[in-house]
């Protein structure tokens, strides 16, 4: 019979790479707590409208990649592709947002059906924060400066901060015609794709790979010489605070994000150690979101992390989070001290709740349990043999470094004892 395989794209985390998601996801949640966030958890399915309204119909997310399909009843689900808008949605439905400063954060799977490459995948994990309520450039900056000492958090150094402003709905509008002109007059020149999106989507030709297109990108009108007032105020004030806070930063005016519901701020975290799947990072600014899916107007700015492509960051540093490791194995070399041996690790584990234990089940002999304690990398083997169950005792037998001798110590004693053990 055909062994059933994961589905291409969708990958199983394995236990040998766990703690490095969890050591992740550990700092993630001691930073946004400290930050004052509060955790938000949406479903994995929402209706195909909220990301048709919020996405865009003409974004490549909406027309091919989303997992898309019709229920019982002949409602259109997708599995959600990003997790802004259904916490904009969850917001709204719940009143948590109206005349309310909200700070809310969220981690879980996101799915788009794309061709799967080194550092993209169909289901994907990501942490995102959403801040609703302030309208200023201070809590953008705020953003920025918890996303850099995640940074220092983890030991990434390798990671380089780029931005841009989008402006308002207004001077975007005035600079979308600039921009469609000038495609116009070098329509020849770009790829399909670019001539596809130039009227629905213009500012997405932008962020073009295509080297032609790239070619008419570079002499295109920029959105700086389109920015009303306000705009600018408002970039300006941000990148003041950056550079006060020492915050390195880089202004890309070609940086529009792919996503329609944008406005001021954008930016992007980009390291050059995952080769074209370079953003670990990114965000922006969405003041008309909550309105335009129903709610009544309030600024927002979010961002999105992938973990896959911080976790792969981390794997690849020389002093990365090693996995853990048990304090202590207790080996039973016969099966009639079963029950004993299971009521002594349920009375060393009440006593001492920090303690990693890991008991011996299935049988062996004393040298197979022993070489089984070692490979797990057990500081300490505890032995519970015919001898030690009928003197009261156990045996302690150091297994790393400078353990000391081994020693028999009393059952009584043995909680109190295991702080010498494992300190040697």
């Amino acid at each position: 019979m055909k062994a059933i395989r994961s589905i291409r794209g969708m990958h199983d985390i394995l236990p040998d790479s766990v703690h490095l998601w969890q050591h992740l996801e550990d700092q993630l949640r001691d930073l946004l707590t400290r930050y004052g966030y509060h955790e938000i958890r949406m479903p994995l399915v929402e209706a195909t409208e909220l990301f048709a309204r919020s996405i865009g119909d003409v974004t490549d997310i909406v027309e091919k990649e989303m997992y898309t399909f019709e229920d019982r009843n002949g409602d259109s689900l997708s599995l959600r592709p990003e997790a802004t808008a259904s916490c904009v949605r969850a917001g709204i439905q719940h009143g948590l947002l109206h005349n309310q400063v909200q700070r809310l954060w969220y981690m879980g799977p996101m799915f788009r059906h794309e061709r799967p490459q080194k550092g993209r995948y169909r289901q994907f994990h990501q942490v995102g924060v959403e801040v609703f309520g302030l309208p200023g450039p201070d809590i953008d900056a705020e953003v920025l400066a918890m996303t850099a000492r995640l940074w220092r958090m983890l030991g990434l150094s390798n990671v380089r901060l780029e931005l841009n402003t989008l402006g308002t709905p207004e001077c975007r509008a005035q600079y979308r015609e600039h921009l469609i002109a000038h495609f116009e007059a070098h329509r020849e020149q770009l790829d399909e794709e670019a001539r596809n999106r130039l009227y629905d989507n213009p500012m997405r030709i932008l962020d073009s790979k295509d080297p032609g297109t790239r070619e008419v990108v570079a002499t295109a009108p920029s959105l700086m010489d389109h920015l009303d007032a306000e705009s600018r105020a408002h970039f300006d004030a941000l990148c003041g605070h950056l550079d006060a806070l020492g915050i390195a930063w880089e202004h890309n005016p070609r940086l529009v994000r792919g996503l329609d519901y944008y406005t001021h701020t954008v930016f992007e975290w980009i390291t050059d150690e995952l080769g074209a799947q370079g953003t670990v990072c990114a965000g922006g600014r969405y003041d008309g979101l909550v309105e335009q899916l129903g709610g009544r107007g309030t600024p927002a700015i979010g961002m999105a992390m992938g973990l896959e492509r911080l976790v792969a960051l981390l794997e690849a540093r020389e002093d990365a989070p090693a996995a853990g490791v048990p304090d202590a194995y207790l080996v039973v070399p016969d099966t009639e001290q079963t029950g004993e041996a299971l009521r002594l690790a349920e009375e060393l584990r009440e006593a001492r709740p920090d303690l990693q234990l890991v008991q011996h089940c299935g049988g062996g002999s004393m040298k197979s349990q022993m070489k089984r304690a070692d490979r797990l990398g057990a500081r300490v083997a505890l032995v519970l043999g015919p001898d030690e169950a009928a003197a009261g005792t156990v045996t302690v037998k150091p297994l790393r470094g400078e353990g000391g001798e081994q020693q028999t110590v009393a059952r009584a004693d043995l909680s109190a004892h295991m702080d010498t053990a494992l300190q040697s």
